[in-house]
Parts: C-alpha cells; structure tokens; sequence
C-alpha cells in the first residue's frame, strides 16, 4: 500500500503546510538536496494536494492548539497563490494566525497582482523571506533563481509586505560567503525580524 503524502505536520508548537514541490529557485543549502523532509517527515509529494484535500487535512485538527499556521514544507508556496489565498481565509475565519515562509518572488510571478495586500486581506499575519545574501551576485550564486533581477525584486515585495501591515521577517543560512552584518542592515532598512540559520549538509 502506498504511502500517504505528508500536507500537514507539526513542530515548535506549530502546524506546517506543505502544498508543493515546486521553487522557483535551486539553492545550494536546500533540504531537498540532502533530505526528503525534516522532524523525521516525508516532504516528497506524489501529486500537489488539492484544495479541498488541504481543508480536509485541516478539519481534521485541533488548530486552536498551534502557535499559527505555516505555509512551508519543500517548495515555495507562491507558486500556487490562489490556494494559500482560499486555505488562509478559512483560517482567518476560525481565528487562526497564518505565517508565510517564501523565497520572495511574487513580483516576477504575478507581475500583475499586488499580491502582498492579498495575502494581508486573505488573513496572513507573517511574511518571511529568505534573504539569503547581502547582495545579487552572491544570492545568484547561492540561490540560482529561475529570473533575473529576482534579489532586487525580492526587496520590492519585501517593501510591499511592510506596506501591507503584516509583519516581515528576513532569514539568511549563516554561510562564509554571506556577509551577515549586512543583511542585518538590510533587514533593518526594510523594518523586519532577522533570522540567522544555521546550515547542515546531514539528514
């Protein structure tokens, strides 16, 4: 018998969801080179859960229990937007806090939306954004984005994100070619949490 995919799963007092595989990035220090998931879960997914299938997973918890709710998991979230919109408003209305963890792209994926006051309406609380560097030569270097200018446009939907009213946090994996002094400059210019994390090349 097959094995079920892992969408939903807890640690730190949370519930993480993870709706893709997808990224529009290939970093150098992602889990997915090294791992299939993390707290001894199986991130890899046969398929993308549906969003019904998703709210079915969630019904099935006490959410009232969890510190919030994380979109995460092995793939950028945004790449499927208008599910994160849909499972964060029925989040909202259960009075649910809902974090995003995301590489940042959103401006080159959907040019055309203003996705950050989206995500705000639709009830998201936390933005985090993995900064990664503190420059666009040692993000390319680090992150192999699928666009170009994708560092600077991370930034701009960083601004956007502390226009909106949520809370924006910066992440960066401390690395020696990271200048982590200057990403903590960045993060401050940009009114945001900063977190440093550490890197393990180990399952």
């Amino acid at each position: 018998m097959k094995n079920k995919d892992t969408i939903i799963y807890e640690a730190h007092g949370n519930l993480y969801l993870n709706i893709t595989n997808r990224c529009t990035a290939d970093c150098v220090f992602c889990i997915k080179r090294y791992s299939d998931g993390v707290y001894g879960y199986n991130l890899r997914l046969s398929k993308e859960p549906t969003l019904p299938e998703i709210i079915k997973e969630l019904s099935g918890q006490e959410l009232s229990k969890y510190k919030e709710v994380v979109f995460t998991g092995l793939g950028e979230p945004l790449v499927r937007l208008d599910v994160v919109l849909e499972i964060s408003k029925w989040l909202k209305i259960r009075g649910i806090p809902v974090r995003l963890d995301t590489i940042g792209h959103a401006k080159l994926l959907y040019p055309e939306r203003n996705v950050a006051m989206e995500l705000a309406e639709s009830g998201i609380k936390v933005v985090s954004i993995s900064l990664n560097a503190h420059d666009a030569s040692t993000y390319n270097q680090l992150c192999d984005p699928r666009y170009i200018r994708a560092y600077e446009k991370m930034l701009e939907f960083a601004t956007d994100v502390s226009g909106s009213g949520m809370e924006l946090r910066f992440t960066v994996v401390e690395l020696p070619v990271v200048d982590i002094e200057k990403c903590k400059k960045i993060a401050m210019d940009h009114d945001a949490d900063f977190k440093v994390r550490s890197y393990s090349a180990s399952s």
